[in-house]
């Protein structure tokens, strides 16, 4: 990069390795790597930032394969001061920070239900940005607005208009920086969501892969959608078990594998790279086509050069 890039008072490191931020542990480094001090330090550096320059949010890396060239331009990763989690009467407010766990208990613990963030990996930012969603509810469902900062450095409120929220994805705008989300959750005793997601935590770890090194689901299941992106169960079918019928289940490719306990579960085995993890999801992408006729979506985000 030969721009001169503004000089925050938050932790701005060039050629910053990203392995170790993602839970896959693979990928190459970011140009730099920026951990804004607070919400002033974020939006003055955006509006003295070079438009030209790509910036690119990431959180604790839950569902990210950087590929092994590394991130072009400014990577931007919020930390504490994003992380606040409060309630006001029937709302929940986290910063973008939050992780979905945290904000599922805190919630819990006011008499909110927003128990299907407790099983989802990541922060909220995150959440949001994919519509995430576990046991048939979604961020859809309950997001009443977030705010986020322009690449010019101002503050916007979002609507839920405005994410374009789709099954498992939104069309929100890449270039905001999302900082904080309201939802609004039904009322429930604690002592009911506590036992609520004790039992979803125990469903999870008896099915899915919760010790090894994964970015949870790979593939989006292939199904019909309302336009909330709710799925329609009636249309659904599982991507795992289309993997399964492929032969895929135990795959390997160098250190990647599609994990044996769940298949929809990439999975870094010791010494993948990021090319071997994506080479492999694209191999399951073909056979299940050809063995099918149905075409598995990406639901891990992959970001960065070759």
């Amino acid at each position: 990069m030969t721009q001169s890039l503004p000089i925050p008072r938050g932790t701005l490191t060039p050629d910053r390795p990203l392995a170790d931020l993602t839970w896959l542990r693979v990928g190459g480094p970011a140009e730099y790597l920026f951990q804004p001090a607070d919400l002033d330090d974020l939006q003055c550096f955006l509006a003295a930032l070079d438009p030209a320059i790509p910036v690119f949010p990431i959180g604790v890396g839950s569902n990210l394969i950087i590929r092994d060239g590394g991130m072009r331009g400014v990577v931007i990763r919020l930390g504490r001061g994003f992380n606040d989690i409060r309630i006001e009467g029937d709302q929940v407010i986290a910063g973008a920070a939050a992780l979905d766990a945290h904000v599922a208990r805190r919630a819990g613990e006011a008499g909110l239900d927003l128990t299907f963030l407790r099983t989802i990996p990541g922060t909220i930012g995150g959440a949001c940005r994919m519509n995430a969603g576990c046991y048939g509810a979604y961020v859809a469902d309950h997001l009443t607005t977030a705010r986020a900062v322009t690449r010019a450095g101002r503050v916007v409120t979002l609507a839920p208009d405005d994410f374009q929220f789709a099954y498992r994805q939104t069309g929100l705008d890449p270039d905001l920086i999302l900082i904080e989300a309201r939802f609004t959750a039904p009322r429930a005793r604690p002592d009911e969501l506590a036992a609520k997601m004790d039992d979803q935590l125990a469903r999870r770890d008896a099915s899915q892969p919760t010790k090894d090194r994964t970015a949870g689901s790979t593939f989006r299941n292939p199904a019909g959608f309302s336009s909330t992106g709710r799925a329609d169960d009636s249309h659904e079918m599982k991507a795992w078990k289309l993997i399964e019928d492929a032969g895929l289940r135990g795959h390997r490719l160098g250190g990647a594998v599609m994990n044996e306990k769940h298949p929809n579960f990439l999975t870094n085995a010791g010494g993948a790279t990021a090319k071997d993890l994506e080479d492999l999801g694209e191999y399951v992408r073909k056979k299940v086509f050809q063995n099918s006729g149905l075409q598995l979506e990406w639901e891990i985000m992959r970001v960065g050069g070759p």
